[in-house]
């Protein structure tokens, strides 16, 4: 009977055990043995946005000389990047339906006449989504002008928030220029895989706001974006490509504007070479595009007084609404107040893209942004319903220190596809994890840092410029290139090793101080070396250099670098880069343009370390760009960022990224199974893959002293035309 009760004891003892094993496992950020793991990767710029939704308020005047200084009010709350608003009627009856479940609504409704409602992008919660705010404006003080986050708490306080959209388990998508059409929520969303490489995912969708039921506006085999909504609710106009699909455009992406009913019948393309529609009335809307002289400017079209299944695009008038002299773009219109289009500009004697008004009747500007930040972006205006606000969004800036909106992230966590795979943007760029996961290393611009995973102990190892990193499997190095970034083969690049003191001999990076003792070079004969990645022994580095003439790939020495043994692994005029050796030894996976040299189409490449069994993984399409693989801690899948799903906005709609859109994929070993793990209009890269699960939640690095606003606008806009008429389109991005 004892020995029974003891059973019975070490059966209960077991069971305690086995449920705390497993709730540790839930809450903490080690799940090895699941092959539960996560991957990091970098945005350009996206950790420095901040964007918030701003009013600012339109004078009766229309003369610069009489305008009367603007007032500017925040009114998002400051958490996560909200932007790309809409405004709708509070007495629509099914936001009065939405709103009436909510205790809050006696709160907002106090002056019913004044109650705003505002529709809007956010990318809280670690995706992207609609939400829409009731607030009262009345509620907040009569100074408007600049007002902080802080001098609008009981502003804030007083609002009800909706998400518009369910989030369904394990379905990502990117949501994008919402608006409200009678019952209906109208926007873009990325959440269908057209299963064809560059094929943008991007397509209309409307769905019904009571009862969320879903219907695809776009056809099939189309993307479009930036959709507008007809006064009357009669018609959406779009962007689109058409058929034809994308062709790898960064800058203009030579869409058309197609219009159809709000059920997505009667499609008609109305204007060739055009995108971001306004509607001003039923038979008027605005757009832009890049003009034959080398402009962007805002156009008018004007369509048959009567629309129906006969109109054609030669029946639609076209007028240029802004001179050239100026980047004018992003047009919005109200019905309500037809003298004005409010733009988004870019003057040749300003560094910043501001919101202006262009007066209809006289054809002159009259500045809004300028007079209240003139050293920040403003993007995409958007009209009140009574026509006498401009909304826009722009960065917040770093507000007061102590707010909880101005936390510098060092990882922002993604909502991930997959429950085995976390997924975190860092705020730096080529990250890599230790070999235990436990750190991190990556690189600003200039200087190569490393962190524990949880944002403590951050130090700088290198002062120089750095960028791709790589650790030592067995050793305590971190491995980078330091040198200038997307240089010739000619250009002086090294491959040099960073041994990692410990932490009680380390100066974080508050001494000031960076010990360059630890630091040794390992290339010595060539150019452009760069890419290192170790083998799993610790033995050997892989890397990329240009010292033929052309960049192939290289093994070295991993201890004394060239000096201690090199051998050539690939071999031809073109580029293989962006080396990654498999956690298990067998393969070297690498981006290569061997198939089309000097086009910049890359394609994943893996080849043995002796050089043997080289074959293609990954297939880009035509012109496709597949780069930066890295293999999973089990060497059985990979990640690797690419422009397989195309672009997803318009680009001239967000701020500057540097290469062509891209986002994070994933596939097994073999090039199967391929999965998008990231969906936004960003320019997502550099991923690498952890050995072990991070949980799910941001993880702060400290607070920020500075702004949260220091990223570059879209670089084409600031290459002005010539005096001469050039085609735009055919300038290349940098």
């Amino acid at each position: 009977m004892a020995n029974r009760s003891l059973s019975y004891l070490f059966i209960i003892l077991l069971h305690l055990f086995l449920i705390l094993n497993c709730s540790i496992a839930e809450d903490g950020d080690e799940a090895r043995s699941s092959g539960s793991n996560s991957i990091v990767f970098a945005t350009l710029g996206r950790s420095n946005y901040a964007f918030d939704i701003f009013t600012i308020p339109i004078s009766a005047s229309n003369s610069n000389d009489n305008f009367r200084s603007p007032e500017e009010l925040q009114v998002t709350d400051a958490k996560s990047v909200n932007y790309n608003g809409f405004f709708a009627s509070p007495t629509s009856p099914p936001l009065l339906n939405l709103l009436s479940d909510h205790s809050m609504l006696s709160q907002v409704t106090n002056s019913p006449s004044t109650l705003q409602c505002l529709v809007y992008v956010t990318e809280r919660d670690g995706y992207s989504n609609i939400y829409l705010d009731a607030y009262n404006p009345s509620t907040s003080s009569n100074t408007r002008k600049s007002r902080s986050v802080l001098e609008q708490v009981d502003f804030i306080s007083q609002r009800v928030q909706i998400p518009l959209l369910q989030q369904q388990k394990n379905l990502i998508s990117m949501k994008d220029k919402p608006s409200i059409s009678g019952e209906y929520l109208i926007y873009v969303s990325t959440h269908e895989n057209p299963l064809l490489p560059r094929k943008s995912w991007a397509a209309v969708y409307a769905t019904h706001i009571k009862t969320g039921q879903t219907h695809r506006l776009t056809p099939h085999g189309v993307a479009d974006f930036s959709p507008s909504v007809s006064p009357s609710g009669t018609w959406i106009a779009v962007a689109s490509s058409g058929e034809k699909g994308w062709d790898g455009e960064i800058e203009d992406l030579n869409t058309h504007i197609y219009i159809f009913k709000t059920n997505g019948s009667h499609r008609i393309k109305v204007v060739d070479h055009g995108g971001w529609p306004c509607w001003v009335d039923d038979f008027t809307f605005y757009f832009h595009t890049s003009s034959d002289d080398g402009w962007w400017s805002v156009y008018r079209a004007t369509l048959p007084a009567s629309v129906g299944d006969t109109i054609h695009i030669d029946s639609v008038r076209i007028e240029r609404v802004s001179p050239p002299g100026l980047h004018a773009f992003t047009p919005a219109a109200s019905a309500k107040n037809k003298n004005f289009i409010a733009v988004a500009t870019r003057r040749p004697t300003s560094r910043f893209r501001h919101i202006e008004l262009l007066d209809i009747k006289t054809n002159k500007f009259v500045e809004l942004t300028k007079n209240v930040s003139p050293n920040m972006h403003h993007y995409n205006p958007f009209f009140s319903l009574d026509g006498n606000e401009i909304g826009y969004h722009k960065c917040r800036g770093s507000g007061n220190e102590e707010g909880e909106e101005n936390k510098k992230l060092l990882l922002e966590n993604v909502k991930s596809p997959s429950e085995k795979i976390s997924l975190f943007r860092i705020g730096g760029s080529f990250p890599s994890f230790s070999p235990s996961g436990d750190r991190i290393a990556y690189v600003g611009f200039p200087g190569l840092f490393v962190v524990n995973r949880d944002g403590s102990g951050k130090r700088e190892i290198f002062s120089g410029a750095a960028f791709s990193t790589a650790w030592d499997w067995k050793r305590k190095v971190v491995y980078t290139s330091t040198g200038p970034t997307f240089a010739s083969e000619r250009t002086q690049v090294d491959i040099i090793s960073v041994t990692i003191e410990d932490d009680d001999k380390a100066k974080d990076e508050s001494g000031g101080i960076v010990d360059q003792s630890n630091v040794k070079k390992l290339t010595t004969g060539g150019q452009n070396n760069a890419f290192p990645s170790a083998s799993p022994d610790g033995k050997w580095v892989v890397f990329r250099s240009g010292r033929s003439g052309h960049k192939n790939l290289y093994i070295m020495d991993a201890f004394e670098g060239e000096k201690g043994g090199i051998y050539r692994l690939t071999e031809g005029p073109w580029t293989d880069t962006m080396c990654n050796w498999s956690p298990d030894g067998e393969w070297i996976a690498f981006a290569s343009d061997r198939e089309n040299p000097g086009s910049g189409s890359y394609e994943i490449f893996f080849i043995h370390p002796d050089g043997t069994g080289l074959k293609k993984v990954v297939h880009s399409g035509i012109g496709g760009r597949t780069n930066h693989p890295w293999f999973s801690p089990g060497s059985d899948n990979f990640v690797f960022t690419t422009d397989y799903a195309a672009v997803s906005a318009e680009p001239i709609s967000n701020p500057h990224h540097f290469q062509p859109y891209g986002d994070i994929f994933i596939a097994r070993s073999d090039g199967s199974e391929i999965q998008r793990m990231t969906h936004n209009s960003y320019e997502d890269g550099t991923p690498a893959w952890g050995p072990t699960f991070m949980k799910p939640v941001d993880v702060v690095e400290r607070p920020s002293s500075g702004s949260h606003c220091s990223f570059d606008d879209c670089h084409w806009l600031g290459k002005y035309a010539p005096k001469v008429a050039v085609n735009f389109r055919s300038q290349q991005s940098c």
